[in-house]
């Protein structure tokens, strides 16, 4: 294969790349069916509640970082994402158990999804630095975009099968189904062929390896501009269980199943700008500024129309700006760190994106139950918004980002490139 999916010329990648998709599927329907349970069974449509499990799920991203960014750059990263994945699949189980007995109470979903948050903590940067394993360093760029062409994938695929799961089952069947699925990942993870895989140079263990991961970061101007792009449209911007839940239940009155069809049809527009990012060369700022900029424009765009189907159509729309944004985003990352410490910076990166989200969901929760869920989304939107900003100072200030009119139309050149930017 050539272009858009060339990476699946790889045996290791191809395999991962499958158990990877069956495994998303199931997360994408636990996560579905999570907060509709918290919306709609377990409190009377409150926002806030779903924004709180938000929180808990992703707040160990920040509490746990000096031990997952080790553990990310020092540890068998196979081994551990086979850790990882059986944790994470226990605990579906035993959410899924306690609701098809018809005894799951708000606290406990509170709990699993704390407990969840934990592990997720250390498998996430170890699953996106992974990737730097089965693949040559010239194809990272475009692994990277198909594994979230994957991941988006199961998000359209997903929701919609727990959607009609709800309605026929029950949410239990729902957790139980994503229990089974990490067999898949499991067995890939088992499958793969060792000798071929690119291990990388890894970093000496030793004390302060955190604070050397800050202080590579504090040296680089862009990637400084990248988290704290990604952080602020991270913390308030991708709170789409919110968004949607809301817009569903309490605007448009919509049942189980159509809420399941909105996050697939955001899911589609997050499959086109994955694979768009995939078949570009190399990632670029004016791609992560673009992608925020109409992320931003976008939820402006959903948070005004007046039905259901014309607010379906706008989420295509920020799906694939959400998706160029953080495909980008992870790729530059990736590209321009040193392999010893790309772990640690990953790790950095997705506590900052996810991690803010104790502190994102809760507000936008509030929001959407205090003024209404459009106004949740116009939170969204300004996140965006900043997000571009902080992308247009960096250009202006470190690649001499200059604008003219030529001819009635504007025009946009860059100078020199940062010196340690690769």
């Amino acid at each position: 294969m050539t272009g858009t999916f060339r990476s699946l010329n790889n045996f290791n990648y191809r395999l991962w790349a499958g158990g990877a998709l069956v495994s998303n599927v199931g997360t994408w329907m636990q996560r579905t069916a999570q907060d509709w349970i918290v919306l709609t069974q377990l409190t009377h449509n409150n926002a806030t509640a779903v924004g709180i499990v938000m929180a808990l799920q992703f707040g160990p991203q920040a509490l746990l970082l000096p031990l997952t960014g080790y553990a990310a750059d020092h540890f068998d990263r196979r081994k551990l994402l086979i850790v990882t994945q059986a944790a994470m699949g226990a605990l579906a189980l035993g959410l899924g158990i306690l609701t098809v007995a018809g005894v799951v109470q708000l606290w406990q979903v509170y709990l699993f999804a704390l407990l969840l948050g934990c592990v997720t903590a250390f498998d996430a940067p170890a699953r996106q630095t992974f990737v730097s394993e089965l693949v040559e360093e010239h194809e990272l760029s475009n692994a990277v975009a198909l594994n979230s062409t994957s991941f988006n994938a199961a998000r359209m695929i997903g929701p919609a099968i727990a959607g009609v799961l709800i309605a026929v089952v029950g949410a239990g069947w729902v957790f139980l189904l994503n229990a089974a699925s990490f067999a898949a990942v499991l067995a890939s993870l088992s499958l793969l062929r060792l000798d071929e895989l690119h291990l990388r140079a890894r970093a000496a263990p030793a004390r302060g390896s955190l604070a050397a991961g800050f202080r590579y970061i504090w040296r680089r101007p862009d990637l400084k501009a990248i988290l704290l792009m990604f952080f602020l449209i991270g913390t308030f911007g991708l709170n789409f269980p919110i968004f949607i839940s809301t817009m569903s239940v309490s605007v448009f009155h919509a049942g189980a199943h159509q809420y399941g069809f909105l996050s697939s049809i955001m899911a589609l527009g997050s499959v086109t700008g994955a694979l768009l990012a995939a078949r570009r060369e190399k990632p670029r700022m004016t791609w992560l500024l673009t992608g925020a900029g109409v992320f931003g424009g976008g939820l402006v765009l959903a948070a005004l129309m007046p039905g259901y189907g014309l607010f379906a159509i706008a989420l295509v729309l920020i799906g694939v700006a959400a998706q160029t944004f953080t495909t980008t985003a992870n790729s530059m990352v990736q590209l321009s760190t040193e392999p010893a410490m790309r772990g640690r910076v990953m790790a950095i990166l997705l506590a900052l994106a996810l991690g803010g989200t104790p502190l994102g969901a809760p507000v936008v929760g509030w929001v959407a139950d205090t003024f209404g869920p459009r106004w949740a989304m116009g939170v969204g939107a300004a996140s965006g918004f900043a997000a571009a900003w902080v992308g247009i100072h960096y250009l202006m200030k470190y690649r001499q980002l200059r604008v003219r009119m030529v001819g009635g139309k504007l025009r946009f050149s860059l100078g020199r490139a940062f010196p340690e930017a690769k």
